[in-house]
């Protein structure tokens, strides 16, 4: 019997036999539901075999028959109200236990997120992407006309979406375009570690998603629940379908906060902050001006990561902060790396280990924050180290600034589009999908190995606006993507180590040695993190302005 879990009250199976009724008594099952119609096929076993094995162990048994490939609303309903009667756990079967996962997932369709389950039917090793359309419409079977067509379909309305937006539709005024985004307020999420040291104000880090929708681009306000690249669609919470000859995909990637026990329910209280939240930034300022003392731990998790310098930064603009005030010596700082390094660019470790010197904070690698309890001021971290059993250490704090777990969006992970990891599958140097020609990505969802950053982005955008009007003119892709990624990592007031490199760690600088050295700390640097950067994102990168990003032409393969 190869009884594949979906739930705590499910598991649905291949073909049982009278045998692994037994099997399945067992293994805690207290009900059968039959998804296969008798003399399917010809060493099948019938279902009054199967209901007399289960009868005689005490376990409930049901006939709901299905022919392959017709799974109708009413089947599904039936199938919902047996788990509501019969006493779980139960068993389904049917030829493979597709159809009785099918069932499952029409049945719950009404109360459970679409991308729920199909990572619940994912793990136990089904594919529901043929019904993924009547899920989203609560599982009920919709038309198939689409509700919106476009040239060119963008999801996501950040700081990649729009942009490449904006330059497409310089390069192709007449294109038919729509941004898909359910979103009112559009972040400039790298202005948040200044606000985390007070040299921002949070409102200034933020405006209106309409304000910024490139002119002539329609906006739809809607999650995006599904993928369907065989019929060139996305489908949308509600079942509403857009069609598109050219699908963008940049809806950046998610915070998991859940990931660290007990985090969500303490967060801008109890000294625990993150500057990876807008709400949570300016607390973050409140705690380093309000401490005097006491032990403050820096959290950084696994990678990937959005801006993979934002930890450190939060740490360096403290303890500078702190060194000001002339009471650095009386705080305890510790920096949690679930890593194994300062940084993943050797250049500029030099640079950044001399500030983590001068605050004199203690570095401790493979340490991943596991849970926290807030009240308590505890954390705990699990502890990796090469070649030693993990383990677990206890840390009190007094501060805790915490960089959460990133992933994928659910939506994408579960998706035709994602790798074995969960991330859009992309060739790294024309961003276009390895599998789906009509389809590109950019921005930190898309698994090409470069830092995901606000600046990566900036490059790619015209990059994959370049490559997106050579396929409409019939033409291979002429520019290429070298990774370009940039931190600019803030190590005091006044100073930053801008940080710029491309694939393999080859470093890409934008200015010359002589006006930014990028591998030391200099005032230009920040010059250029507080003054011209701001407005430049919101005036020349989300407009379609290019300044230092033409895309590198390259002759056509």
């Amino acid at each position: 019997m190869d009884a594949r879990t979906i739930n705590s009250g499910l598991s649905v199976s291949p073909q049982i036999t009278a045998e692994d009724v037994k099997t399945a008594k067992d293994h805690g099952f207290r009900a059968i539901i039959c998804n296969r119609p008798d003399g399917e096929g010809m060493d099948q076993p019938n279902f009054e075999e199967i209901e007399t094995a289960a009868k005689a162990l005490g376990l409930e048994a049901r006939y709901l028959p299905i022919v392959a490939g017709k799974v109708q609303d009413e089947d599904a309903e039936a199938f919902g109200k047996l788990l509501e009667e019969l006493p779980g756990p139960v068993l389904a079967y049917c030829r493979t236990g597709t159809r009785s996962a099918t069932l499952w997932s029409l049945a719950v369709a009404k109360t459970r997120p679409v991308a729920d389950i199909l990572a619940a039917t994912q793990a136990a090793g089904y594919d529901m992407g043929g019904v993924v359309r009547r899920i989203a419409n609560g599982g009920k079977t919709p038309t198939d006309r689409a509700d919106a067509q476009f040239d060119v379909v963008i999801v996501g309305g950040g700081a990649a979406g729009i942009a490449v937006a904006a330059s497409l539709k310089a390069r192709k005024p007449n294109l038919e375009m729509a941004i898909i985004d359910p979103a009112d307020i559009h972040y400039y999420q790298p202005g948040w570690t200044m606000v985390g040291s007070g040299i921002f104000e949070a409102p200034k880090t933020a405006k209106t998603m309409g304000s910024l929708i490139p002119a002539g681009v329609h906006w739809i306000k809607s999650a995006v629940a599904a993928f369907e690249p065989k019929d060139n669609a996305v489908i949308l919470d509600g079942c509403r379908v857009v069609k598109y000859r050219r699908l963008i995909v940049a809806p950046g990637l998610k915070l998991d906060w859940n990931r660290v026990e007990g985090l969500v329910d303490t967060l801008g209280q109890n000294g625990v902050t993150s500057n990876y939240r807008y709400d949570l930034a300016p607390y973050t300022w409140e705690l380093v001006k309000g401490m005097k003392s006491g032990r403050a731990v820096f959290t950084q998790p696994p990678m990937p990561i959005k801006c993979a310098g934002a930890p450190q930064k939060a740490l360096y603009l403290s303890g500078d902060h702190w060194h000001r005030e002339g009471v650095l010596d009386r705080i305890d700082i510790q920096f949690m790396n679930a890593g194994g390094v300062l940084f993943g660019v050797k250049d500029y470790v030099p640079a950044l280990q001399s500030y983590m010197n001068r605050y004199k904070a203690d570095l401790n690698f493979f340490h991943n924050l596991k849970a926290v309890d807030g009240p308590a001021k505890k954390a705990w971290f699990e502890v990796k180290e090469p070649e030693t059993e993990a383990r677990t250490v206890e840390v009190d704090f007094d501060m805790l600034h915490v960089v959460p777990p990133q992933v994928a969006p659910d939506f994408i992970r579960v998706s035709p589009l994602a790798d074995a990891a969960g991330w859009v599958d992309v060739d790294q140097a024309t961003l276009r999908h390895k599998t789906h020609e009509n389809i590109w990505s950019l921005g930190d969802v898309m698994n090409a190995p470069n830092a995901k950053t606000a600046a990566a982005a900036r490059m790619q955008a015209p990059i994959v606006a370049e490559n997106v009007a050579d396929d409409i003119e019939g033409r291979s892709p002429t520019a290429i993507y070298n990774g370009y990624g940039s931190c600019p990592l803030t190590v005091e007031k006044g100073k930053i180590v801008l940080a710029e490199f491309g694939y393999g760690g080859t470093l890409l600088p934008s200015f010359p040695r002589w006006l930014i050295d990028g591998t030391k700390p200099t005032r230009a640097a920040w010059f250029l993190k507080e003054t011209v950067l701001p407005p430049f994102y919101w005036k020349a990168m989300l407009r379609g302005k290019e300044w230092m990003v033409k895309p590198e032409k390259v002759t056509a393969r």
